[in-house]
């Protein structure tokens, strides 16, 4: 089932082009708390080692963490597995984007949302063809 899940979809872990190129340029790097796995190998368009990554769960973004993060996008070239990292006090802890969820961000005066919109204070003019 999971080999499908890779055949017939882009979110969920690796593709099938991924898994032959992790197969055939690949080097393990590490590994962060969500289970997503680390890699580099080969080069990209401008000389650099090319890095990716492969999700444990669906491909999002945002499940990468800080440390990882700056490894992904050539901020540091010693990635969080061969250091002792430690997250500043002032780096929060992964959250899930809540987009499309009912814990999204709904202000007040939304369809989704209850209560009446704010008045507007009068300091805009709409905009009027031929004024």
């Amino acid at each position: 089932m999971k080999l499908l899940l890779q055949i017939f979809t882009w979110w969920s872990g690796q593709t099938i082009g991924t898994r032959f190129h992790t197969w055939r340029h690949g080097q393990k790097v590490g590994q962060d708390e969500f289970g997503n796995v680390y890699y580099q190998g080969g080069t990209d368009s401008e000389g650099r080692t090319r890095r990716w990554v492969i999700y444990a769960d669906y491909a999002e973004a945002s499940a990468i963490p800080p440390g990882w993060h700056g490894w992904m996008h050539h901020r540091t070239d010693v990635p969080p597995s061969q250091e002792n990292y430690v997250a500043r006090e002032w780096q929060k802890p992964h959250r899930p984007n809540p987009t499309g969820t009912p814990a999204a961000y709904r202000p007040q005066g939304s369809l989704l949302a209850s209560g009446e919109r704010p008045r507007v204070t009068g300091d805009y003019d709409a905009w009027t063809p031929g004024a």
